[in-house]
């Protein structure tokens, strides 16, 4: 069974009510449902928990990361963030959901600002599937349409995607590349735009189907990561 967990900084929760009565369990208790639902063995971990809730065992432990982050990226400390890079890179899957693309795991993996336009005007939302064969969009139909979120718009400042299954179009004209998978070492990332606190989009069924399909196609696969530096040869080298 695949071991996910769900973290989530959770601060919007304790101080906006308009939040707390969308996700009365937090943005991760929301998310950890529905994945429960899928059969997938779910744990939840917050910021301000010892280590934010992400131990050594906990990571060990864990096949998928999906991570939630907005108002204290800069509270993740460092050397957590390093322990999760190496999880990655050894071929633990991570979900990196709307905000959490200035986490400093997220800047640590892409080497890159992750800078972007941003509006919150209740703007409609269309996120378009531009590939369909795709894993994560399976059982999503040309697009998923969102009644109200917060705008992202290009120039996202990310290195190109290995894979861009979604994209979205904004009411006010605006355009982003919402749903992205990278490869880093044996690990897989995927990005996913939607999900601003004020708005209920993880109670989208379309939504939480795409985050479904994503920890499906993250987890790890059974190898171990390669070995690096001075190798001897395999086969003996002739004198010349």
């Amino acid at each position: 069974m695949t071991r996910v967990t769900v973290w989530n900084e959770n601060r919007h929760e304790q101080k906006n009510p308009v939040v707390s009565d969308i996700y009365p369990k937090g943005i991760h208790g929301a998310i950890a449902d529905f994945l429960q639902a899928e059969n997938y063995e779910v744990k939840t971990a917050t910021l301000d928990e010892s280590d934010h809730g992400l131990t050594d065992e906990v990571l060990q432990n864990t096949d998928v990361l999906v991570w939630w982050g907005h108002l204290a990226h800069h509270e993740v400390q460092d050397e957590i963030v390093a322990k999760v890079k190496e999880r990655v890179l050894d071929g633990m899957g991570l979900i990196v959901l709307h905000s959490g693309h200035f986490s400093k795991i997220f800047k640590e993996l892409m080497g890159t600002s992750c800078d972007l336009k941003w509006r919150e005007a209740d703007d409609r939302e269309r996120i378009w599937v531009v590939d369909p064969s795709h894993p994560i969009a399976d059982g999503i139909g040309e697009y998923i349409e969102l009644e109200k979120e917060e705008m992202y718009g290009e120039h996202f400042d990310i290195p190109a995607p290995d894979e861009l299954i979604f994209t979205s179009w904004f009411e006010g004209g605006e355009v982003f590349r919402s749903g992205c998978v990278f490869k880093r070492g044996n690990g897989r990332i995927f990005y996913f735009r939607p999900g601003h606190e004020t708005y209920p989009t993880y109670h989208n069924e379309q939504v939480q189907q795409v985050i479904k399909n994503a920890v499906a196609y993250v987890k790890p696969v059974s190898r171990k990561r390669p070995v690096y530096g001075n190798a001897k040869s395999l086969e003996t080298i002739s004198e010349k």
